[in-house]
């Protein structure tokens, strides 16, 4: 096994939030349970992230008091083969997700979750640099209505596809689920 899915906030925190939309979820949440399910068939290691904001008083939506770091209804069920806390963008600081990975012998990495823009893309960029191959698969990610500076609206299509422009051939291969899901099966065949 040389490839893990990396399921990224994934969680209940985010309903708690005024930004939560619910328009794009139906298609996410699919898209999210059928990496899972692949996974899941080829018995390949999957990662499970939350981000856990530090907060004694557990009003924080992504504080562990506040009972909503959970996964988000509707995801699969999965075990996973590992679950680590972040506090930062990137769920390879300080987690020790990247000491795992590398122990385990993970060399390519699908990535997935809660936000596209934001720890998705983070996530990626950074393992491309540390030295993973990666797949970034914008449907099996989500993300909600921002603002530009000229208050503007962001539309969550424009941000996956700005997503996927500047990471496609950069920092990741940019995949559909079943394409990817296609890939990864192959490799592993080939290094069985």
């Amino acid at each position: 096994m040389t490839t893990a899915l990396i399921v990224i906030d994934v969680q209940h925190s985010f309903t708690q939030r005024p930004t939560f939309e619910t328009e794009d979820l139906p298609a996410y949440l699919a898209a999210q349970n059928r990496l899972i399910e692949g996974f899941q068939a080829a018995g390949l290691p999957i990662v499970r992230v939350f981000h856990v904001q530090p907060d004694a008083s557990g009003t924080d939506p992504f504080s562990l008091l506040s009972g909503h770091v959970r996964p988000l209804d509707g995801l699969r069920d999965f075990t996973a083969d590992l679950t680590v806390h972040k506090a930062r963008h990137s769920a390879l600081v300080g987690s020790g997700l990247d000491v795992w990975l590398t122990r385990h012998g993970i060399r390519q990495l699908v990535i997935s979750g809660i936000r596209t823009e934001q720890c998705c893309e983070t996530t990626t960029r950074h393992a491309s640099d540390l030295g993973w191959d990666v797949i970034y698969v914008p449907e099996a990610t989500l993300t909600f209505t921002m603002q530009h500076p000229d208050g503007s609206p962001l539309t969550p299509a424009q941000l996956r596809a700005r997503t996927a422009a500047v990471l496609d051939g950069r920092f990741a291969r940019v995949l559909d689920t079943e394409a990817a899901l296609q890939v990864v099966t192959a490799r592993e065949a080939a290094v069985a």
